[in-house]
């Protein structure tokens, strides 16, 4: 009888760890703002979350199934760096938008690979990176040059 109760107990222990270990993963509470990016074909809103602590830098965008489509992760490095990003345990493709301290796109990534393990560089110094729904740049044809509103650039 002990045996058989510590059996389930033990079954149990698992079946909780592998239900909510993500969960106990994810960082404190995002930070949340606007954003609005200025292209040749107008200005478009987003809603953003603001990474801007070391564990929020790393842990971003990991494990969502899904995003909306006005809404994106704002990465905040404080000071103009280059910068390499992942999508381990990231489930959805993204755009990724590295911005430079004045609020001006450097460098654009798209449709980045689920899961992939594959390094993604700024290129150039960056202050930040912005990511948004794979397809995102092109539909709104963001492209290099455009400029981001967002008070971490002062503007």
């Amino acid at each position: 009888m002990i045996r058989w109760g510590l059996s389930v107990i033990s079954v149990t222990v698992v079946l909780l760890t592998v239900v909510f270990a993500p969960l106990a993963q994810t960082p404190t509470t995002f930070g949340r703002s606007t954003l609005t990016i200025h292209t040749e074909r107008g200005s478009h809103k987003f809603y953003v979350e603001l990474a801007t602590t070391p564990d929020q830098l790393s842990f971003g965008l990991m494990h969502r199934r899904s995003l909306a489509v006005d809404a994106g992760m704002l990465f905040d490095y404080s000071r103009p760096q280059k910068v390499a990003m992942w999508m381990k345990n990231t489930l959805i493709p993204l755009d990724m938008v590295f911005i430079d301290a004045v609020g001006t796109v450097a460098h654009i990534s798209e449709r980045t690979i689920p899961q992939s393990l594959r390094t993604i560089s700024s290129k150039v110094p960056v202050r930040a990176v912005l990511e948004l729904n794979g397809g995102t740049v092109a539909r709104l044809k963001i492209k290099k040059g455009d400029r981001v509103r967002h008070a971490i650039f002062g503007n």
